[in-house]
């Protein structure tokens, strides 16, 4: 099961609306005939790219799939069946699916079908690999993660608004490995009008992974002149905002989305996050700037922090990496767990997850 969580953990970033999961099949020596994980667009599934590997050997096997195998026909055909085509004598799954066109569906299909089915193993590393997925089906929002690239003390850019480069290249390299194994980007219009970004994957082999670009523009600020607007056409872009125009960036190809204000006239993250997953998106990384961090973080909508520390001071005068917050006191702050370090070059990666 550690194998096929490690597959399926390949197609994140890429299967968005559906679920990354993995799958492998295992004859009765124990040799792994067959491993598959979900393709590109959501489809072929992982069963199905498995089962295809291990051809006539999969009759008698054991298939360990990290979710539980579909029972509906919506692009493909249900997992379950090609599972009982195939022959498999047993299928453990890691965690069911809360999608309410499965849920169940699929075990009872296998079992019907007198198969064995064991369920839970490795339940909690699954359920953490899918979260999106799951937050998604019940919460319709996707999981946040909101990124960092700061100094030691917390700044994001100097007192006269320099922040290129504050970390070094082996972070930024990993820096664009998230936005790979993100559905969608999401950044202010003060961000785009500071540093006129791509938010592409520029990863060598990874440039088709750019992820969806957002953009929460009150105003709609953003210029057809923009690196954003210019690419539109290439790397699906949608701006949220509260105004009502728009037409020469929908005519550049930018999605442009009006939604509720907030109480500081502000597109509304909640039903930014509402629109996103109905779109969809399972998986959105934030990067800023300041406010938009404040404002996921005073909303309870960041899930998870990636903050990339880098060696250096800036001081007081410099930018924060986070806007003023609403906590007024130490028993109301946001509070954290790292789940993750690691080195990348002079810098450090720190990895957390919001306490529940």
């Amino acid at each position: 099961m550690r194998h096929a969580l490690g597959l399926a953990a390949r197609a994140l970033g890429r299967v968005a609306p559906n679920p990354a999961v993995g799958c492998v099949i295992v004859v009765p020596n124990g040799t792994i005939v067959g491993r598959g994980w979900t393709q590109d667009g959501g489809r072929p599934h992982a069963e199905t790219v498995a089962l295809a590997q291990a051809g006539d050997a999969a009759r008698g096997a054991t298939a360990y799939v990290t979710l539980e195998p579909c029972a509906h026909i919506g692009q493909t055909p249900p997992c379950a069946d090609a599972l009982i085509r195939a022959g498999v004598a047993r299928v453990v799954a890691a965690i069911e699916d809360p999608d309410t066109r499965v849920k169940g569906g699929g075990f009872t299909m296998l079992r019907n079908a007198g198969i064995g089915v064991d369920v839970g193993t490795l339940k909690s590393e699954a359920g953490k690999l899918n979260e999106g997925f799951f937050k998604r089906i019940t919460e319709h929002r996707p999981l946040v993660t909101l990124k960092f690239a700061q100094s030691l003390d917390g700044r994001i850019a100097t007192a006269t608004g320099e922040s290129k480069w504050i970390t070094g290249e082996d972070a930024r390299r990993f820096g664009h490995l998230l936005r790979a194994k993100h559905d969608a980007i999401l950044v202010g219009i003060g961000t785009v009008l500071a540093d006129d970004p791509e938010l592409t994957c520029r990863l060598p082999g990874l440039e088709t992974a750019s992820p969806i670009r957002v953009v929460l523009d009150t105003s709609l600020r953003l210029g057809e002149g923009s690196r954003l607007a210019k690419t539109a056409r290439d790397i699906p872009t949608i701006v949220f905002t509260t105004a009502k125009d728009g037409a020469a960036l929908r005519a550049a190809g930018v999605e442009i989305v009006e939604v509720a204000r907030d109480a500081r006239g502000r597109p509304d993250i909640a039903s930014v996050l509402h629109a996103l997953a109905e779109r969809g998106i399972t998986r959105l990384l934030v990067e800023g700037g300041a406010s938009v961090h404040a404002t996921f973080i005073n909303r309870g909508f960041a899930d998870r922090l990636e903050v990339f520390r880098a060696p250096i001071l800036l001081g007081g005068a410099s930018q924060a990496s986070v806007e003023a917050l609403a906590a007024i006191s130490l028993d109301e702050t946001p509070r954290f767990r790292c789940v993750g370090r690691r080195k990348l070059g002079a810098d450090l990666l720190e990895s957390f997850e919001a306490r529940a």
